[in-house]
């Protein structure tokens, strides 16, 4: 596998619901990622669709956990626990196989 994050920040948002397990792991998974591979090139948002149930429609999120990556491009949505590391890194452009 090669390393192909470029330099540019990441701009990501992570909705879940409450503080479920899956929302637990989604958290903690996500943080991990960005703090091995874009560690000072990262903005991690973390709505709680409970919290606020608007920005569920308004970002067109079905399902929690989701992680949208909004930049830098392309735009990526990530459903689930983001466990899947290599699933992750591949669609956030970090790691390309």
């Amino acid at each position: 596998m090669n390393s192909t994050a470029t330099k540019e920040e990441y701009i990501l948002k992570l909705y879940i619901t409450g503080m479920s397990i899956s929302s637990v792991r989604a958290i903690e998974n996500i943080k991990s990622i960005c703090e091995e591979h874009l560690q000072g090139r990262y903005t991690l948002d973390i709505i709680d669709i409970h919290k606020f149930p608007d920005t569920m429609y308004e970002n067109n999120i079905i399902a929690s956990p989701t992680l949208i990556k909004h930049s830098p491009q392309p735009f990526k949505k990530l459903l689930g626990d983001l466990s899947d590391r290599s699933k992750v890194l591949g669609a956030l452009g970090i790691i390309t196989q």
